[in-house]
This record gives structure tokens, C-alpha cells and sequence, in this order.
């Protein structure tokens, strides 16, 4: 009996995902003091790579934009430039993807909005390549400890943000790559 009750219950799971999101390309710069192209980089036996690290992250904020009183949950995506110094250079829409596609749609352009708004205002510990003295392989390749030189690169991110609208009251969740 007790098993039924919970069977009818969703369980939740939290799942890291930042090995399976590591690409390991490079934005090359474009010359202008911005990231550019994508190029391939093979990591060296002596280098690691440390993700980046969101540290100032504001939610989104819809506010008065949207006028609408209800809005079933709506995911919309974006791709987020971070530069070497860890600031949000630039936001795209990502419009190509089947569970983004609601950002294609106009009366969902404020959502867009605020979200390119809000990670505007995101600062991240930056990227880095980790480079270790010759010879030494390190312990845990996605951390900088005793690397003899730490290398801050840009990189893209995704992030989907998922708004819903209950009689009038804005809720957003977001989800990170």
C-alpha cells in the first residue's frame, strides 16, 4: 500500500551534466576584441580545462511587458557568448531546436526579451585552459590547482528558460548547458 501512494507520485532527479556538454572548440577572435569562429582544440596531456563558473546570475524579470493573465509553460533558448574575462558578450536566440521553436512564435518576443536581458547582467568565473609543467598529467583535469599557467578562453553556452504565466503571477525556470 505504501508503494502505491508513491507510485503515483513524479520523482525528481538532479543530473550533472557538464561532462557531456564539454566540446572542447575554441571561439577564436574575431579580430574586433570579440569571440569569432569555432575552432577545433585538442587538449595536450599536460593542459586541462575548467568549465566556467555562473557566480552573478539574475532570473529573468517579464513584468509588465507581457500582458498576458495566463501562459502554459514556455521554453524559449538562447546561446550565451561568454568572453575570457567572464562577461556575457553577446545572446542569441536558438530557433532551430523542436522544444526552443516557441521563441519563433511573435507574442512570445518579450520572453525572449527578458531573457537576453537578464544574461546580460551574468558574470561567470571564465573558462580556462590549464597548463601544467611538461611532464605532469594532472590529478583532476577540470581544475587549475598547480597549473603553472592558467589560460582564460570564451566560450558559448545554452540555456533554456522555461516562463509560465498563472492568473497573472510570472514564474521562470531555466536550465543550463
Amino acid at each position: 500500500m505504501l508503494a502505491a501512494g508513491c507510485a503515483g507520485h513524479p520523482s525528481l532527479a538532479t543530473v550533472d551534466t557538464r561532462a557531456e556538454n564539454v566540446n572542447l572548440q575554441r571561439l577564436r577572435d574575431d579580430g574586433q576584441g570579440g569571440a569569432g569562429a569555432v575552432q577545433p582544440y585538442q587538449l595536450r596531456p599536460s593542459e586541462g580545462y575548467r568549465m566556467p563558473q555562473l557566480y552573478a546570475a539574475p532570473d529573468p524579470v517579464l513584468g509588465e511587458r507581457d500582458p498576458r493573465r495566463e501562459l502554459a509553460p514556455t521554453m524559449v533558448c538562447l546561446q550565451v557568448v561568454v568572453d575570457a574575462e567572464g562577461r556575457v558578450e553577446r545572446s542569441m536566440a536558438l530557433l532551430d531546436r523542436t522544444e526552443c521553436s516557441a521563441g519563433n512564435a511573435a507574442e512570445n518576443a518579450p520572453l525572449l526579451q527578458a531573457a537576453q536581458e537578464a544574461v546580460a547582467q551574468w558574470r561567470y568565473v571564465p573558462a580556462a585552459v590549464c597548463h601544467y609543467p611538461a611532464g605532469h598529467v594532472p590529478r583532476d583535469r577540470g581544475d587549475c590547482a598547480g597549473a603553472e599557467r592558467i589560460e582564460p578562453v570564451p566560450v558559448s553556452l545554452l540555456y533554456a528558460f522555461t516562463f509560465e504565466i498563472v492568473h497573472g503571477q510570472h514564474t521562470v525556470r531555466r536550465q543550463g548547458r
